[in-house]
């Protein structure tokens, strides 16, 4: 129980910090508001993942795990994609060489 409580407590501070750190990265405005949106759907994704994963009744909760890791590599290659589009935009606008 005690491992449980604090294996949840450092994912979540974790998780806390890495979005966080994400939008602090950030390199301007049109960036940041994706990263923000990006992080939102992100968090409700994993919520909704972890919520029919604990609701579901054990043989037919494991299929939840199909679209998620079908899923999140699809979103993360998109996402990736997507921010850096942006940051060439931003960066060519305002004279700024891109990374």
């Amino acid at each position: 129980l005690i491992g449980g409580i604090v294996g949840i407590t450092v994912g979540l501070i974790g998780a806390v910090v890495g979005t966080r750190a994400s939008v602090r990265a950030t390199k301007g405005p049109e960036e940041r508001r994706f990263i923000v949106r990006a992080s939102i759907v992100m968090w409700i994704a994993v919520l909704i993942f972890l919520g029919v994963l604990f609701l579901l009744p054990s043989p037919i909760r494991y299929f939840a795990w199909v679209p998620y890791l079908l899923g999140l590599p699809f979103g993360l290659r998109y996402m990736n994609k997507r921010q850096q589009e942006i940051r060439e935009r931003e960066g060519s606008s305002r004279g700024y060489p891109s990374n």
